[in-house]
């Protein structure tokens, strides 16, 4: 609203600015923050407890295993003294806990590399082969790139948000007076989230052979390929830290997009905190029917929310890269005038600011 109405100020955009919040509120309801959170880390659960579904309870006339009914309860309920009961410290405790898991899972994933070092090379091979068609037939090839690239970026977004609009809406929040300082900070989360984590997990599927089991899907592809890979761990507790690391992971995310989903309800309802707590009841729903859908349907309805919330967002972004080139040109020559210590850095250059033509306005 303000960035675009800069740039472009004969076109009103608060039309585009309410698109986003708009999907970026369906966003945290029926996609990443909810339906996909839950169901990973319920399939987690349940395979861990109660791998063979040996027993189930009939619910709607599907059958569900019991593991799966419990784990949708608890986690809707914590979910719940978080968002409504405000039990903040339940959400600090796993923001603490999030970086140890972090390093046992890459610890994890280094050792399962290491042990089966022989099998990386075929492993890098078959990935490369499969992103550009090289394994399809020839009249396919093209179909097969373009399925790889819709999938890449479709689960990429899942991996670390990167054009989605939504690390900025945490960004903004941030105690700091450099933006660009904070944009690069928060760079470092696309790194270390995709290129560092998901890349080992790519490799610990593709080189132990485990996304080629049939009728597994879900967290069990990954559980399976660390059980193949580090043999000398017994299964269970391999399935037991993977739970842990994807019950935390998926928990403090489903947290994230609940805040994100309110900052977007209360831009539309100019701040009605009746709207608010009504989503967050409608959250805690989603939350807890999340285990109940099937793994496809919770990622198509993921993706086309994703699409819709990401196309207004890109939209700005272009419009805006040149205040962020601006910015960024300012910023890293008034850190080496500074001699690179932040402490000494000049001022920004506020004149330009929206907030500071508001004021004067």
């Amino acid at each position: 609203e303000r960035g675009m109405g800069k740039r472009l100020p004969q076109i009103s955009w608060k039309w585009l600015a309410k698109i986003f919040a708009f999907f970026g509120m369906c966003v945290g309801l029926f996609g990443i923050g909810t339906f996909t959170q839950v169901n990973s880390i319920n399939s987690a659960i349940t395979g861990f407890f109660d791998p063979n579904k040996s027993a189930t309870v009939s619910i709607l006339g599907m059958d569900y295993s019991i593991a799966t009914v419990i784990g949708s309860l608890l986690v809707a309920i914590v979910v719940g003294l978080v968002v409504i009961g405000g039990l903040k410290r339940i959400a600090s405790v796993s923001e603490k806990v999030i970086p140890v898991m972090v390093v046992i899972y890459v610890a994890f994933s280094l050792i399962l590399i290491v042990l089966n070092i022989t099998a990386l090379p075929d492993a890098l091979v078959t990935i490369v082969q499969s992103a550009f068609g090289l394994r399809a037939a020839a009249g396919g090839a093209l179909g097969a790139i373009i399925i790889a690239m819709q999938k890449g970026i479709a689960r990429g977004i899942f991996s670390n948000e990167a054009g989605l609009g939504s690390a900025p809406i945490a960004a903004a929040a941030a105690q700091t007076k450099e933006p660009v300082r904070q944009g690069l900070v928060s760079m470092t989360g696309t790194f270390l989230d995709t290129i560092i984590v998901c890349s080992m997990t790519g490799l610990a599927l593709v080189m132990t052979g485990a996304y080629q089991i049939p009728g597994l899907e879900g967290a069990a592809v990954t559980t399976a390929a660390f059980q193949i890979g580090l043999p000398f761990i017994p299964a269970e507790a391999v399935s037991f830290v993977l739970m842990v690391c994807l019950a935390l992971f998926g928990f403090t995310t489903i947290l994230g997009w609940d805040y994100y989903g309110e900052r977007c309800l209360e831009y539309l309802s100019g701040g009605s905190k009746k709207a608010v707590k009504t989503y967050r009841w409608l959250y805690i729903l989603a939350v807890f029917i999340g285990p109940y859908m099937t793994v496809s349907a919770v990622w198509t309805i993921a993706d086309i929310f994703n699409a819709c919330m990401a196309i207004p967002n890109m939209i700005a972004l272009i419009v805006l890269s040149g205040v962020v080139v601006k910015e960024t040109k300012d910023y890293f020559k008034r850190l080496d005038e500074a001699a690179g210590d932040e402490d000494n850095l000049a001022p920004r250059d506020t004149s330009d600011d929206w907030k500071a033509e508001e004021a004067t306005a």
